[in-house]
Formats: C-alpha cells, structure tokens, sequence
C-alpha cells in the first residue's frame, strides 16, 4: 500500500494530520497537473499553478472519501477543471470587469492561447458526455485537466492501454463533433462507436 494510499484513507477516516501530511506527497504531482492545464488556458490568468493547486487541494480534502490515489487524481482534475471553469464564467460576468486583464507578474508563469469561450463550451460539452458516456468523460478529464499521459490515465482508471486509446478516440470525436456542430459527419453518417 502506498503512502499516498494510507494516508487517504486516514483521512476518510477523519484523521486530520493525515490530511495534513497528504499535501507534501501529493503536491508536486498537483503541481505538475495544474502547469499543464494552466499552459492551455488563456494570458492573463488570476490563478498561477500554486494558487490553483492550493485551491483544488482545499475543495478536496474534507469534502469526499477517496478510494485510493488514482481517484484522488480523478477528482483533482474535476477540481481544477471547476476552478477554471469558474475563473472564466467570472472574467466574462461585465459586472465584475470581465474585460479586464491581469498582468502577469512573474516571468516564470505558464500562459497559453486557449481563449474563455472554447474552455466553456469544452466544459458543456463535457457536461453532456459524462450523461451518456461517463467513463470516457473521466477519461477525457484526467488528459486534459489533470494532464495525465494516456497510460496515465488508463491506470488511474483501471483501463488497459487499448480500452483507454478507444475510449479517448471515441471522446475526442464526440467533443469535437459536439463543440462544431456544421461539421459535416463521417462517411456513412454514424457516429463513431466504441
């Protein structure tokens, strides 16, 4: 049993100081997954990848019973993806000044090109997968939020590698499809199945 392990389930247990000694285990990896995320998001950001690292741990810890370390990663990237979600929903709200634009301060910071509007309609997107397909919205969630590698991924969800590659496939070309919707459909007018 891992570290990582023990520790979640002391504190499923209640055990605060596991809670606390989890943090040091698991924050370089968090850290890791929000720089990724972070380097698709748009300049500008509010958030650098400590502060939205900081964030996801403290909407974890507390609030659900992991399983063991591959949920606790499954629900990091839930957590980051909402954070993000709501960082942009909170940019575009006039009321707050949406249109404006932080500065970055620190020339180390992660920006990236992914503009507001693609990360919301990927959100609503994703929102309308996991009602039919879960599983490959959990997928898609620990690729490209958490910025797990697909034999990353696959393991955190018990796939083996192809089931995980079909499921991404097959995830990839419902997102797209419904993100564009004029896109014309494959040959033969089906969607692709798994």
């Amino acid at each position: 049993m891992s570290d990582v392990t023990r520790l979640l389930e002391a504190a499923n247990r209640g055990d605060r100081q596991a809670a606390a000694n989890l943090l040091p285990l698991v924050y370089d990896e968090l850290r890791k997954l929000a720089a990724a995320r972070l380097a698709h998001e748009k300049p500008g950001q509010t958030l650098d990848a400590t502060a939205l690292v900081h964030e996801a741990y403290l909407r974890l810890v507390g609030s659900q019973r992991f399983e063991g370390g591959g949920h606790f990663f499954a629900a990091a990237a839930e957590a980051i993806r909402r954070i993000l979600v709501d960082q942009a929903r909170r940019r575009h709200a006039a009321k707050r000044g949406g249109d404006r634009q932080r500065q970055p301060l620190d020339a180390h910071q992660v920006v990236a090109t992914a503009p507001d509007e693609e990360l919301l309609a990927l959100h609503d997107a994703l929102d309308r997968l996991a009602e039919r397909h879960p599983d490959k919205a959990a997928l898609v969630k620990l690729r490209y939020f958490a910025g797990l590698t697909a034999d990353q991924a696959a393991a955190a969800m018990g796939l083996s590698p192809s089931a995980a590659d079909r499921h991404w496939a097959y995830a990839r070309a419902w997102l797209r499809r419904a993100m564009a919707p004029e896109l014309p459909l494959p040959p033969g007018g089906a969607t692709p199945t798994v």
